[in-house]
């Protein structure tokens, strides 16, 4: 798609879309997913020997290991060599990450483990190509080795794509991701500001009464069938070392059907609300808020299931978009501050209370209403002095 000289470039972006696949395609596909999850199996192997010998292994040696057993051996030669080179790539990142965060001495719970063992019955197949392992020809995707995929066209894509992953999904259906060069596509002004604050009650406050994201609690209206499924897996669960069951297997697919379903439906209410938004203002001032610390708390199943971190990376790729003013705004104090006059309360208000009390200027209003008003304040998106408090960093900040 042609590009106006005054269209930005941000970046590239994924568009999935759902693919019908033959039987013919399907066993295709699972060779090509045989051949690579060997080569990763023997890149880990390789990797592990490498390391007790004190040796190092970088991605010239995993390259010519790759030609050497393509060379000698017929049934990887089979296969394209497209997603096994891409493999390898992934290896050789997935491998640097994890080493870079253990020379940087991350807190275990924040490094990447070390890249391991793709065992058969639970690694899912991931087939990755480049601009030069496929096409697309009358709206079917041709792959390097003959292989041609019935793509579901829900919508166009915007340009071209520079590479292309197939997938299967935990319910065994097949996905095909594009990536593609996205510009910015800029909305009307409208001269409106927001404040946005994240909590568990409801998963959005914002200062705009017309815009507050109640808890959708998708995951609470689906327990009652979900706990049903629970009961039927644990009668049918095989002993450990032991393959499961027909009957297991066949009580899971529903139990993960669901889980999708539930998951789905919160990328969808996030994604319309974020929509919603972006159209009514022009900058944003958003909690940059870590809702991972929830999970060990009382709240961690509500928390859970508002969905804060997707809703939250739903608002800011929807304001990227379209070329809005996102800041992230630092959480702390932010229910100790006030929204009018920026005094600063001398002890944390109680989780319990929800009503915010200023005692210098004698403010009263709800607490998640306060903290909204307080990232508009920090942004420096609305005219109050607010002193002692860490400003709001905005995306273009953060890529400079």
């Amino acid at each position: 798609m042609a590009t106006s000289p005054t269209d930005r470039d941000v970046g590239h972006a994924r568009y999935a879309y759902r693919l019908r696949v033959s039987g013919g395609a399907q066993a295709a596909l699972l060779g090509e997913w045989d051949r690579c999850r060997w080569i990763w199996n023997e890149c880990v192997a390789r990797s592990k020997n490498a390391y007790a010998n004190g040796e190092k292994i970088g991605p010239a040696a995993l390259d010519r290991m790759l030609t050497e057993a393509r060379a000698v051996t017929p049934w990887l030669r089979e296969g394209s060599s497209v997603p096994q080179q891409q493999l390898i790539r992934d290896f050789g990142k997935a491998r640097s990450k994890a080493i870079k965060d253990i020379k940087d001495r991350l807190p275990m719970h924040r490094r990447a483990g070390m890249p391991r063992w793709k065992r058969k019955r639970k690694a899912l197949p991931t087939l990755n190509y480049t601009k030069r392992g496929f096409r697309l020809k009358d709206g079917k995707l041709h792959l390097a080795g003959g292989i041609i995929l019935t793509v579901v066209w829900s919508r166009d894509l915007p340009a071209a794509p520079t590479s292309v992953r197939v997938y299967q999904d935990s319910i065994r259906h097949w996905y095909c991701s594009f990536v593609v060069p996205v510009c910015v596509q800029p909305l009307p002004e409208t001269g409106c500001v927001i404040g946005i604050d994240w909590g568990v009650r409801v998963t959005a406050t914002t200062t705009s009464a017309m815009h507050d994201l109640p808890h959708p609690a998708h995951g609470r209206k689906a327990k009652e069938k979900l706990s049903r499924y629970d009961r039927m897996m644990a009668r049918r669960k095989s002993k450990r070392g032991q393959a499961s069951s027909k009957g297991y297997r066949k009580v899971k697919r529903p139990c993960v059907k669901l889980h999708k379903k539930v998951a789905r439906q919160r990328q969808d209410t996030g994604r319309k609300w974020a929509k919603r938004v972006v159209l009514d203002h022009d900058a944003l001032a958003v909690e940059d808020f870590k809702p991972k610390f929830l999970s060990k708390t009382m709240m961690a199943r509500k928390a859970a299931d508002a969905a804060i971190g997707a809703t939250k990376t739903a608002l800011i790729e929807m304001g990227r978009k379209h070329g809005r003013s996102v800041h992230l705004v630092h959480p702390a104090h932010t229910t100790m501050d006030c929204g009018r006059c920026g005094a600063r309360a001398k002890h944390a208000l109680p989780l319990g209370e929800r009503t915010y009390t200023c005692t210098a200027c004698g403010a009263v209003s709800p607490r998640d209403k306060n903290s909204a008003r307080v990232m508009l304040v920090r942004a420096g998106l609305a005219p109050a002095g607010v002193d002692r408090v860490r400003p709001g960093r905005s995306l273009s900040d953060q890529a400079a």
